[in-house]
């Protein structure tokens, strides 16, 4: 359908049609399996990004494959005027796995950002009394410093980054960042018009930031009091990420609602947003919000049979596990400064600003890495990742930092 053609030639014809959002690709990959994939020269790379935390069974997993392909063949799509047994079912299984309490719902969206932008329109709802209450109406939105929800509208107002926001104000207003990790100020912000405090219990994006012990819990106190919802980002951290199901599972709180994707559909574009609880779960009635392509067959399908797989093989067990061998493995590398994170979501600091670097110098050998700030460097793998696998990484490692630094060295001449 497409020919064959060089990497080069590909990218040629990219920069020709595409619009240029995302910049020049580093790869034309065109082919994958398990944790490896193969770009358009025959080249092959460790991928260690899993997609931005998408790929959780790897790539071309053959059960996934397989039950995407036998759905498709059966019933494809259907307009949310109908149902399916696959949406069903996805539904009752994500409340299960998420220990919502009884009058749980679930809304099936396409990606993370639509999670979120349900859940913007969840918290407009929690708007407080009628035109005859006495109570100020809620309006107030707390974010942190740093997170990052989105590139919709909606979940645009919600992420801080700057450059991100300023090209399209004005945003949705009534969006207020207090500091990154700060529970006296989250308290200090949170109010009688607050509607809604939206957290990520790891910022990903920020370059791998945890929560700091306590602060959920503290957020679901004073939010409580307020009358606010408590929202929790888990579309990068969810799904067994950090090898539990969801990563504020262990805070001791039950949140009023919960955005879910990317590790979901195992790389079929799905996204969900979990309510807890009747009181949150009535806030969105019918004709509220809606959605053409969310929850359809395929799409719920390839979610089950990617949960059927995490919950069958132990792979939390093994995410857990080779997330510290890892972790521990980079402490112990010259040049890394500072490790966090949890499961196989990882962040590690460098001691010199050569990630961008790094970044290169590992597709150069056969790895493929991110870079979300000058210094940072983050790890998303397939869920699957071998120990010998990881290894080969950690290896290599000292290496790349060393061709980061001399290249960077050269080009400040």
């Amino acid at each position: 359908m497409t020919g064959k053609s060089s990497g080069a030639q590909w990218l040629s014809r990219y920069s020709s049609s595409l619009l240029g959002v995302f910049g020049t690709p580093q790869r034309v990959l065109v082919r994958g399996a398990g944790c490896l994939v193969w770009d358009a020269d025959g080249k092959e790379y460790l991928d260690l990004l899993g997609g931005i935390a998408v790929n959780a069974l790897g790539h071309a997993h053959p059960f996934v494959t397989s039950v995407i392909s036998s759905q498709l063949a059966t019933l494809g799509h259907v307009s949310n005027f109908f149902t399916s047994p696959t949406q069903i079912a996805l539904a009752e299984k994500l409340l299960e796995l998420s220990k919502a309490p009884a009058g749980s719902k679930v809304f099936f969206a396409n990606s993370g950002t639509e999670a979120v932008e349900a859940a913007f329109k969840l918290a407009r709802r929690n708007s407080g009394g009628g035109p005859d209450s006495a109570a100020k109406p809620r309006t107030k939105i707390i974010a942190l410093e740093g997170a990052f929800h989105g590139r919709t509208m909606g979940a645009l107002a919600l992420t801080s980054k700057e450059a991100y926001r300023a090209p399209f104000a004005p945003l949705p207003g009534g969006v207020v960042h207090v500091p990154f990790g700060d529970i006296e100020a989250l308290q200090a912000a949170i109010d009688e018009t607050t509607a809604a405090v939206f957290l990520e219990p790891i910022q990903g994006e920020a370059g791998v930031r945890p929560l700091p012990a306590g602060y959920l819990k503290a957020a679901r106190e004073a939010t409580s009091a307020a009358g606010a919802l408590l929202i929790l980002d888990e579309v990068q951290t969810g799904i067994g990420r950090t090898g539990k199901w969801l990563a504020s599972e262990d805070a001791g709180i039950v949140p009023d609602a919960v955005t879910l994707a990317k590790g979901l559909g195992g790389g079929f574009p799905v996204g969900a947003l979990v309510t807890f609880g009747p009181e949150s779960s009535a806030l969105l009635t019918a004709g509220q919000h809606g959605t053409t392509f969310g929850g359809n067959p395929v799409a719920t399908a390839a979610a089950l049979a990617t949960l059927h797989v995490l919950e069958n093989q132990d792979i939390l067990a093994h995410v857990r596990n080779l997330g510290e061998h890892l972790r521990s493995g980079l402490a112990g590398i010259a040049g890394v400064t500072e490790v966090r994170g949890e499961g196989l979501l990882i962040g590690f600091d460098l001691d010199a600003d050569v990630a961008p670097g790094v970044v290169a110098a590992g597709l150069d050998a056969g790895f493929i890495v991110n870079s979300p700030g000058p210094r940072t460097i983050r790890l998303a793998p397939p869920l699957i990742l071998t120990t010998e696998q990881a290894d080969l990484f950690l290896a290599a490692l000292p290496a790349l930092l060393e061709t980061a630094k001399t290249n960077a060295a050269k080009d400040a001449k």
